[in-house]
């Protein structure tokens, strides 16, 4: 790809249309199934063959979104989609699924990868672990500052995206779990159902603390391409070709140094939630980043609707072609056509005649080549071979013309197919020689006094060595946790895993790619934790090649989905813990009442009056769950599993070694609880 690229979004064949003649380079859209956005119209195969020829033959490139995590019994159904994704073919695939990045490495592995942001990259130890992996692009977490967008570049090869305009999740993408704890609408499954929308008040108070204005960055697309920014993605699948149309032509026009104040205004009229912020990359966050869609937001949208209809009801000279006539005497009148590297031919019925009053000029015959009105063609230059005195008639050069353009738009489209082979299947179920307990602690203070029953102890980064040496006076083995909130700490984070590994942490437990990259490329033993989505059998098994050493499998399955997880690695089952909703860059007690009154002990009350803890360590917070998991009743109905994982979070030492002796014991729930998603599952 040469130069920056303008991504725009398409839920509809119209909102192909308005991207494509606004001039956006490429388009990112879905199919009815395995794509973040399973709410918008998408596209059926027959609208995906229309809608990449269209874009094709105008020189658009077609990303195809299988963002989702797909689960064991969707695979064959999901390698069906990889199948007819090449056959289109699609420019490049976009994914959050690693098992699906294992299956299209067996069975096309000449289809490019685009990471999505849903696999929470943020930092250069991510994107490095998927070049590695062979993705050509990353679109990396909306939360990074342009300087630590630099900082990645600097260390990196892949393409970066960012998202330059659209919705801003209050969420780092790929870690939220609000919706789907919920509702049952999983966002990692493309169904989120914008709870964080609702009403949402800090320590009780009224408020909407959970959700931010839209992202705008688009007047800052200079600085962003000079820090080595390949692609400028907007979001917006779910929205109206309008908002599409203002969008694309706003980042054009910012990219040619030209963005009017009235474009910008049409586009906050047409979209926006109480304006927009572009706090995360100049680094302004707080309060100023929060809003709602208003009513007066939802008003402004109609009188500037029909004027952005019109930027994109024709279609728009955006193809140069090289024309070259051929008019001589005793030859058929003919035509060829070159664009994109790719030349047509076309020949009349009819040949020259000589002139019996005026003889036809070259000027006439380059202009009547040269009116490619109503196409996406306009003629770059004309070359015109001329006999003498001939006469030929202005119809017959304008019916070659259209002859030859015809030819050309489906020469553009035709592409050739990726081969792509036949998924060999799940492997057999896992079976499990023995269950271990492990626990998880937010800080050492938690560490029980009594760890018999206790396999292994994962301690938090900052942990010192009082607390190995606890463990290992024990015969416990200890591990250290990476933080998921990676960010711009890389370097700090090396430095406190390299002291840990020395005070006796035996191995690292990463829930990112970050955090799975900092410990591979210091060569400890790393354990994929909470946050890293594993969804399915090939996921596992991705990892396994990773050399990851056991992975705690997604909350979003249930207990019957995860008994027939194939795969050899160990898995474990988060058996216990307020389940973390929401991993937050702009922390929303922080944000409406400051870090000194809130203490790390602050809460949001939703409209019903339910309570979500939240706590913060390394720049982030955690939105948690109202009540914990639990399962010390139900662990006779975990099968194939290699341990279990009590996951504390804000409880006392002595409410977790209450809770530990209940595991050990099989008790049941003492007040309020829940079995999370393990009966219930997500769509």
């Amino acid at each position: 790809m040469n130069g920056c690229e303008i991504l725009a979004p398409a839920g509809g064949i119209d909102s192909v249309y308005a991207a494509v003649r606004c001039k956006a380079d490429a388009v990112y859209l879905g199919s009815k199934a395995f794509n973040a956005r399973r709410n918008a119209a998408n596209f059926s195969y027959d609208e995906l063959k229309a809608a990449v020829d269209y874009c094709h033959s105008h020189g658009v490139r077609v990303y195809l979104t299988l963002n989702t995590l797909v689960s064991d019994s969707e695979l064959k159904t999901a390698s069906d989609e990889i199948e007819r994704a090449c056959s289109l073919p699609a420019d490049a695939l976009l994914l959050q699924d690693l098992g699906l990045v294992k299956i299209i490495k067996e069975i096309a592995p000449d289809m490019p990868l685009h990471a999505s942001t849903q696999m929470s990259v943020q930092s250069a130890e991510g994107v490095k672990l998927l070049e590695n992996a062979g993705f050509s692009r990353v679109v990396l977490a909306r939360e990074l500052s342009l300087e630590e967008i630099k900082e990645i570049r600097r260390q990196t090869k892949a393409e970066l995206e960012v998202f330059d305009h659209g919705a801003l999740c209050m969420c780092v993408s790929g870690q939220c779990l609000l919706s789907a704890a919920i509702g049952g609408r999983s966002g990692n499954r493309g169904l989120c159902a914008q709870s964080c929308r609702l009403p949402f008040g800090v320590n009780g108070a009224q408020g909407n603390a959970l959700s931010l204005k839209d992202l705008s960055v688009i007047e800052n697309l200079a600085e962003l391409r000079d820090a080595g920014v390949a692609s400028f993605k907007i979001e917006g699948r779910m929205k109206r070709p309008e908002y599409v149309a203002a969008a694309v032509t706003a980042c054009v026009k910012s990219l040619e140094g030209d963005y009017p104040a009235g474009l910008a205004r049409d586009l906050q009229s047409v979209f926006s939630r109480s304006g927009f912020t572009d706090g995360y990359l100049t680094g302004n966050t707080g309060a100023s980043m929060f809003g709602t869609r208003r009513k007066e937001d939802v008003q402004s949208a109609a009188p500037v609707l029909k004027k952005l209809a019109g930027l994109y009801d024709k279609e728009a000279a955006l193809i140069p072609v090289d024309f070259a006539l051929t008019c001589v005497e005793n030859e058929p009148l003919s035509l060829s056509a070159k664009a994109l590297g790719k030349t047509v031919f076309a020949q009349s019925d009819l040949t020259p005649q000589q002139a019996v009053n005026r003889a036809v000029t070259a000027d006439e015959l380059k202009e009547r080549v040269s009116k490619c009105g109503g196409t996406q063609f306009y003629a770059n230059g004309v070359d015109v071979e001329l006999g003498e005195k001939l006469s030929v008639p202005a119809s017959a050069v304008n019916a070659l013309r259209r002859d030859i353009l015809q030819k050309l738009d489906r020469a553009l489209a035709q592409r050739e197919k990726i081969e792509c082979g036949l998924f060999s299947g799940a492997a057999a179920a896992h079976k499990s020689a023995r269950r271990e307990l492990r626990i998880r602690l937010f800080n050492q203070e938690q560490l029980p006094a009594d760890l018999s029953g206790i396999s292994e102890v994962i301690l938090p980064l900052g942990a010192d060595e009082s607390a190995y040496e606890k463990c290992r006076k024990s015969g416990v083995a200890a591990s250290v946790e990476i933080p998921r909130a990676f960010f711009g700490n890389a370097a700090k984070f090396r430095e406190t895993l390299k002291k840990a590994a020395s005070n006796g942490a035996v191995k690292a437990v990463a829930g990112t790619l970050d955090g799975l990259n900092l410990a591979l490329s210091e060569n400890i033993p790393v354990c994929a934790g909470f946050g890293m989505n594993v969804f399915n059998t090939q996921a596992l098994e991705m990892l396994e090649e990773y050399g990851v050493t056991d992975a705690l499998v997604s909350p979003e399955l249930t207990l019957k989905q995860i008994s027939s997880l194939g795969g050899n690695i160990k898995r474990g089952v988060l058996a216990y813990g307020l389940l973390p909703l929401m991993l937050m860059r702009n922390c929303p007690a922080k944000a409406a009442i400051g870090c000194a009154r809130c203490k790390g002990r602050s809460h949001l009350t939703d409209r019903m009056g339910v309570d979500f803890p939240v706590i913060c360590s390394n720049g982030c917070s955690e939105l948690l769950n109202s009540r914990p998991v639990y399962l010390a009743d139900r662990l006779g109905e975990i099968k194939n599993a290699d341990y279990i994982l009590l996951y504390f979070t804000n409880e006392t030492r002595e409410e977790c070694e209450r809770i530990i002796n209940a595991y050990k014991n099989g008790k049941t729930p003492e007040g309020e609880f829940t079995r999370g998603l393990y009966y219930r599952g997500v769509e």
